[in-house]
């Protein structure tokens, strides 16, 4: 795993050691490492039932704790999370931690116009007069069309596509340290999850904004991701710079997770993908 030095504890905006378990049953997550560096794209990789959605809501505070035992610390920038209370926590979801949910059309209110929801989403951190600005501004940073067309529909009359980009531009609205992308695109075509992925990356590039990228799919990992993270068994078994856990990968669950894997290209290959 990653060592932590000083040099790297400075720029370490998220760090997680956490154990979750739900009710009687096995830990979900047993003693879990995580740290996201500011302003890079951190992917955690691991199989269906593996925690990595757990450990998502675990950080945002959204598990029932009346239910689910979670032991450990999570510190976001300077802020030890697990300790604030659910008031304090409101004003972190979605000004400075955003959650992007795999299926855009559960997550959005069927009922309500787009221009409703973005508005909420605004008003629920800041001033409702700069409203209309800002998701003028926020539609824009994910290439969807502002105008009234567009501002009045509902949800089900969007393509898959649309409707993940007004996810995305909720989240943003506020300009988040941290976005935390829970299998965003594996809903999605393949020439639309391209498109969605390049959207990541580009916010990750003009805002500076951290992104923890959430798959099981380790192709959109490879072009997206600067450092992986491996979850296996509900523990970080591998953490590294993209090249270096897929090229030499030292944990053998990760050699059997390449092994089961397309071919993905020389290092050369790899470098252009995830400059994209």
């Amino acid at each position: 795993m990653t060592t932590v030095t000083d040099e790297t504890k400075s720029e370490i905006l998220l760090a997680a050691k956490l154990s979750v378990r739900y009710g009687e049953k096995s830990a979900v997550l047993d003693g879990v490492t995580l740290d996201v560096r500011r302003g890079e794209v951190h992917g955690l990789i691991g199989q269906s039932g593996s925690g990595k959605s757990t450990l998502a809501l675990a950080i945002l505070g959204l598990l029932d704790r009346k239910r689910v035992t979670v032991q450990g610390t999570i510190d976001f920038a300077g802020c030890e999370l697990l300790q604030l209370r659910e008031r304090e926590l409101r004003e972190i979801r979605g000004r400075k931690i955003a959650l992007v949910l795999q299926s855009p059309l559960s997550s959005l209110n069927p009922a309500l116009k787009i221009r409703t929801q973005l508005r909420e989403a605004w008003r629920a951190h800041a001033s409702g007069s700069s409203a209309d600005r800002a998701v003028c501004d926020a539609l824009n940073s994910v290439s969807l069309p502002a105008n009234e067309e567009f501002l009045a529909k509902l949800p089900s009359q969007m393509s898959v596509g649309q409707a993940q980009r007004v996810l995305i531009a909720m989240a943003v609205m506020h300009r988040p340290s941290l976005l935390i992308a829970d299998e965003a695109t594996s809903a999605l075509d393949v020439i639309t999850q391209s498109e969605i992925l390049s959207l990541f990356r580009e916010l990750n590039r003009v805002y500076s904004m951290a992104i923890l990228y959430i798959s099981h799919d380790l192709a959109s990992v490879a072009g997206l991701c600067d450092r992986i993270s491996i979850l296996h068994h509900g523990q970080i078994v591998e953490s590294g710079t993209t090249e270096r856990v897929l090229y030499e990968p030292k944990h053998e669950y990760t050699r059997r997770l390449m092994a089961a894997m397309p071919k993905l290209g020389d290092k050369c290959a790899l470098g252009k993908a995830a400059a994209v």
